[in-house]
């Protein structure tokens, strides 16, 4: 079996992406410092897949403590760099925290990859690249904006580091997945998005509402130029931004890859406003939700979603949930997480 080696695999996307590995023959382990995740994550991925699955909890800033996991597993083929600071909100509040660590544990990765010839690497990339664009659906290849937060700019920075290193490895081609909104949960509801602290994404808000672990939740803006006045976005399913790692891998595993650094977009092609989501949540699942209207946010943009053509005709991949289902999963987690009762304090809804 080829071993892949997955950072960041205790977090949302890491998790589903652990279980889509699995299902398609590859053999996967985890570095996670679970600053920003949950360690019973991996114990979810073992009752869906019946693996158990080794972490590695390194600081990836930390490149000894990196290069070791290396050392310890020569037969590593692949890595998908999941591990990261996220919250575009936070960034703009600590931008120091967000550049040291996105762009440093990166940058140590990239150097045991070198030093150890591994020959495919996978970027967790973000639409936040394209910073405002001038108009929807983007594509690859529309100029990125400046960046609309720290954040941004760690993934455009991101990107430009991994483009740079691929011109010069010897071996190794490098993809960049560029996601736009992922959402929802695995449809066993044993893992799903699981935020620390209070929820910065608009999924884990609504869930966390309608269950009660929230008084109430705010909408960031009404009087943007949208059919309601609130942002649009491109709401993707976890499960479906999981497989698409699986494909990348299989993609240049078999040589496909037209260069040595390519990148795709991830997400539906179709844009959903946020109160059009919040109805569609309420609508599917039988709960009325609490919000109200506040100002906008700082480093929201108005609008944007994808063109995924060409992840469509080049790896293979289609999105297979719709926004009911992506609201309908994510409700079913949400609600598992309270029968579950085991809320610890500082980390609402961890699981034993």
């Amino acid at each position: 079996m080829v071993k892949i080696l997955v950072t960041g695999g205790c977090g949302y996307i890491g998790s589903h992406t652990l279980v889509d590995l699995i299902e398609n023959g590859y053999d996967v382990i985890s570095v996670d410092n679970n600053s920003r995740s949950h360690a019973s994550m991996l114990e979810r991925v073992e009752k869906i897949t019946g693996q158990t699955i080794k972490n590695y909890k390194v600081d990836l800033c930390n490149f000894d403590d990196t290069f070791a996991i290396f050392q310890e597993n020569t037969d590593i083929r692949g890595v998908i760099h999941f591990a990261a600071y996220k919250s575009v909100n936070e960034s703009v509040e600590h931008p120091l925290s967000y550049f040291e660590n996105n762009l440093f544990s990166l940058i140590n990765l990239l150097k045991c990859v070198q030093d150890f010839q591994i020959p495919w690497f996978v970027f967790s990339s973000s639409c936040t690249v394209y910073g405002t664009p001038d108009s929807s659906p983007v594509t690859e290849a529309t100029l990125p904006k400046p960046a609309e937060s720290p954040y941004g700019y760690t993934k455009q920075m991101g990107e430009q580091i991994v483009n740079e290193f691929a011109k010069s490895a010897a071996i190794t081609k490098c993809i960049l997945l560029r996601y736009f909104n992922p959402v929802g949960a695995h449809p066993s509801a044993i893992i799903g998005e699981m935020p620390v602290g209070k929820p910065q994404n608009l999924f884990p808000a609504i869930t966390q509402t309608a269950i009660g672990k929230l008084p109430g939740m705010i909408v960031y803006g009404n009087d943007y130029p949208t059919r309601d006045g609130s942002c649009i976005r491109d709401f993707v399913h976890v499960c479906d931004i999981a497989h698409a790692h699986t494909l990348a891998l299989d993609y240049v595993a078999e040589g496909k890859n037209k260069s040595s650094c390519e990148v795709f977009n991830l997400g539906t092609g179709n844009g959903v406003t946020v109160l059009e989501a919040i109805h569609a949540f309420e609508k599917v699942n039988g709960v009325k939700l609490n919000y109200t209207i506040g100002p906008r946010r700082p480093g929201d943009i108005m609008a944007i979603y994808a063109s995924n053509d060409l992840a469509k005709s080049q790896l293979g991949w289609e999105p297979k949930y719709g926004l009911e289902e992506m609201v309908a999963t994510a409700w079913k987690w949400e609600q598992r997480l309270k029968a579950d009762e085991t809320v610890f304090a500082g980390k609402p809804g961890e699981l034993n």
